[in-house]
């Protein structure tokens, strides 16, 4: 799946997902919100949204690195990222530090 993003036409994010922010404006960094970028992609993206944030970040080894970085992403979010980006849920920062505050909750 998304294996064609290199010679797929040149996408771009769709402002809605980020809706809170204003992408237009100069001092709007794409690079320094990589992470909420994909997970807003991950959360609520279509198809030209993956296709973009791929094209944007390095393909699939430049998001799986992003992805593992994320804070927060639902239990089902965080499966299809998985699923999709082949890495394990286990290296991911989400996972660990839910995992952390069951384990505090739990002692």
């Amino acid at each position: 799946m998304f294996q064609d993003y290199i010679t797929y036409p040149r996408q771009t994010i769709s402002p809605t997902i980020l809706w809170e922010y204003d992408t237009n404006a100069p001092s709007w960094n794409w690079n320094e919100m990589a992470e909420r970028v994909v997970q807003r992609v991950i959360q609520y993206g279509d198809r030209n949204d993956y296709y973009a944030m791929l094209q944007m970040y390095g393909g699939f080894e430049g998001v799986s690195k992003i992805v593992k970085n994320i804070p927060e992403l639902s239990p089902k979010d965080l499966n299809w990222a998985c699923f999709i980006f082949n890495i394990k849920k286990e290296e991911t920062l989400c996972y660990t530090r839910k995992s952390l505050r069951k384990k505090r909750f739990n002692s």
